[in-house]
């Protein structure tokens, strides 16, 4: 009864959104094919709003839609990604359009997520997709989620994929704070997935960043640090490592999706694929951000770099974050460019290492 209004609603706003693109980014064919998938979707849900839901058919039919519209849109990113890389090809870089691509992707993957999370709660809970390796969770939702299991295997999943392709990779220490209950394991009410996700992110680049600068040191690989804490309001997970860091200037280009994106690595030419689009960090944090937490980065460029995940400590307070089509953000997309009202040095910087007293 909820999603067959609910989904609808929400295909609707991507695609007014989707709508107020420059038309030369709306005119590329990855584009084109995003738009097509969510407009059939949305013919197909609204088939559902005045059929009989106590119909054991309808109900049926309406599961077996859910999975094939979850199937339709499984490749909505890279193609989405594809679509921003044909314009950049044949339009070159504009900051203007880029701040408007940057905001309606933040929008638009966020609305992806929620949807998948309502369409797989839905199939959990009624299909043949229990997982009995899990009896407690409600859906994809675990009441009671290790938060030091997930962070473990998503390590032992980043750790075999370095070791692949570098043939070592850093080890793991984990230390928890739990300041309501000393001594006691963090558990938090959250989708074990979405945290893997973000997690396994932050592992990769940890574990490339650390292999790489050290893959020559006869001290060995510096090790991971994983601190998960729990204070009042926030469950807190940072990820430490001794990679080298970013220098300041490239921090927010690394949520950047214009700046980011960039082909799919080919295994052909020995390119490790640790790295793909370049869409991990910004949709990482589009996750936390999804529960009301957040995603941020602290680097000191020559030593290394912590990344830290904000969770809610309340599963009251882990309510949806959603962009909403409205005036507010129609005029986003209309208004122009403005100069900046800062001075702001338009030159790369040169090499410190260089420069002469």
């Amino acid at each position: 009864m909820f999603l067959r209004k609910e989904l609808p609603v929400r295909l609707a706003n991507t695609m007014k959104e989707v709508n107020l693109l420059p038309d030369k980014l709306l005119s590329q064919p990855s584009v084109k094919l995003v738009q097509k998938w969510y407009m059939q979707s949305f013919v197909e849900l609204l088939d559902y709003e005045n059929r009989n839901p106590e119909d054991s058919h309808t109900l049926n039919d309406f599961l077996e839609l859910l999975i094939e519209i979850r199937n339709r849109h499984n490749d909505v990113v890279p193609t989405m990604a594809q679509g921003v890389i044909e314009y950049k090809e044949k339009f070159g870089f504009d900051p203007f359009i880029s701040s408007n691509v940057q905001y309606f992707l933040d929008r638009f993957y966020t609305n992806r997520i929620s949807f998948r999370m309502l369409i797989n709660q839905h199939t959990l809970l009624f299909g043949n997709d229990t997982n009995p390796a899990h009896p407690k969770h409600i859906g994809s939702i675990d009441p009671t989620c290790s938060v030091a299991e997930v962070v473990s295997d998503a390590y032992d999943t980043a750790k075999m994929l370095c070791e692949k392709y570098y043939l070592a990779a850093p080890k793991l220490k984990i230390e928890e704070f739990n300041t309501k209950a000393a001594g006691k394991p963090i558990q938090v009410v959250y989708v074990p997935s979405h945290l893997f996700h973000m997690l396994f992110e932050l592992f990769k680049n940890s574990m490339r960043a650390t292999v790489e600068l050290h893959e020559t040191s006869r001290e060995g690989l510096p090790p991971v640090k994983a601190k998960v804490t729990l204070g009042k309001e926030d469950l807190s997970i940072k990820i430490s490592d001794r990679g080298g860091g970013v220098p300041l200037r490239k921090i927010d280009r690394l949520f950047h999706y214009m700046y980011s994106t960039a082909p799919t690595p080919s295994l052909e030419h020995g390119a490790v694929p640790l790295a793909g689009f370049g869409y991990g960090l910004p949709i990482s944090r589009l996750y936390a951000r999804y529960f009301q937490g957040d995603l941020k980065l602290y680097s000191m460029e020559g030593v290394g770099t912590d990344a830290v995940i904000y969770l809610k400590a309340l599963s009251s307070e882990s309510f949806e974050r959603l962009p909403v089509f409205n005036k507010s953000a129609w005029r986003h997309y209309k208004t122009s460019a403005e100069a900046d009202d800062w001075s702001n040095p338009s030159k790369e910087p040169r090499d410190a290492s260089n420069e002469k007293l």
